[in-house]
């Protein structure tokens, strides 16, 4: 063997036996951090698998000088608002500021909620959970990182290590929860007994009941919800208002998950509520699974103090859209407390004088 040969074979040695130790970290590092990356989907939306190439990436499988000073797994700088420990390193520019964590899972999380409440990542939570690739392009889009192949590197990443897998663990545990998962993790519940899982869009015009509310035969909250919902005392999981499908999400959940726990897409989910806003709940708030009816199952409700019209469309089940058709309002009318708001046509109503 000539001495150049040689010299390009122990060259080559040196290269995989570096690649392979290189991989072997990343692999413990992935599996180190996959929990956490579940769990944070489970509570905001943000895939496990973009969340872990992220962090294999930007911390360099845990082993970049800034994470082992910091904990900052996703090189998440300052920002006018952060007001915890920092360190400076040198990044797109000489001395830079970073978040500094005292876990972590605290890095993790503060990364989630980085991006849920920002309002030019918004865009990414109306993709799907599985489209790792639409993913990774939407964060170099939204200013995530400076480097132009960075998206290419996030889905080298997840393909070269089987990332997605850990996004699909995380939407069976939506729906379908098996174990306690940490308390800082808002969970769904399990659905009630007798309502299916699957949920269909009814016809528009389906017939309403003459009962209000159904609850079905669940395990009641042992305590009232602290809100403005507490004192109805609504079951766990899936009941029906309005002959419709709906449940009491906690504070903190995430739409994303409820749409993909009852197979609809976020867009759905957001037109049968009539939001707008794409974020976690900040207060337990009733969510519809499927689309209101356009009457209600009694005539008329009585406004209680501080009610608005999108808070009587949810606690009734009816329509926003017929709500403000029926007593010829606007979407600013502020109702009057002790006031009657139709939940049918004045015309239907009167027809029915003996129905309370």
């Amino acid at each position: 063997m000539s001495k150049m040969k040689l010299i390009v074979t122990i060259v080559g040695l040196i290269l995989f036996f570096q690649l392979n130790a290189q991989n072997s970290k990343t692999v413990a590092y992935i599996d180190q951090y996959k929990e956490i990356a579940i769990n944070e989907m489970i509570r905001s939306g943000v895939p496990a698998a973009i969340t872990l190439a992220q962090a294999v990436l930007e911390s360099q499988s845990g082993e970049s000088d800034l994470v082992k000073r910091s904990n900052n797994h996703f090189g998440i700088k300052c920002k006018p608002e952060w007001t915890g420990a920092r360190t400076f390193h040198d990044d797109d520019a000489k001395g830079e500021c970073f978040r500094v964590y005292d876990h972590p899972e605290a890095s993790f999380k503060d990364h989630s909620d980085f991006l849920r409440t920002r309002a030019h990542y918004q865009f990414l939570f109306l993709l799907s959970p599985t489209d790792s690739e639409a993913w990774a392009k939407g964060l170099k889009k939204a200013g995530y990182a400076t480097a132009p192949t960075y998206p290419q590197k996030l889905i080298k990443i997840i393909k070269d290590y089987q990332l997605d897998q850990y996004n699909t663990i995380a939407l069976a545990r939506i729906k379908n929860p098996v174990a306690p998962i940490n308390e800082t993790i808002p969970t769904i519940s399990s659905t009630a007994e007798k309502i299916s899982v699957t949920i269909q869009e009814k016809e528009a015009d389906a017939e309403t009941t003459e009962s209000e509310t159904y609850i079905p035969n669940s395990k009641k909250k042992d305590e009232q919800q602290n809100n403005k919902y507490g004192h109805l005392n609504y079951p766990e999981g899936l009941f029906t208002i309005n002959n419709t499908g709906v449940l009491l999400a906690k504070s903190g959940t995430s739409l994303l998950a409820i749409a993909n726990q009852y197979n609809i897409s976020l867009s759905k989910l957001l037109s049968y509520n009539e939001m707008n806003e794409v974020d976690i709940l900040k207060e337990d708030q009733l969510i519809y699974v499927e689309r209101k009816q356009k009457k209600g199952a009694q005539d008329f409700h009585i406004v209680k103090k501080g009610e608005t019209l999108n808070e009587i469309s949810q606690l009734t089940g009816v329509r926003l859209e017929s709500i403000l058709l029926y007593n010829k309002w606007n979407k600013s009318t502020l109702p009057t407390p002790g006031s009657k708001v139709y939940l049918k046509s004045p015309t239907e109503a009167k027809s029915n004088p003996n129905k309370k």
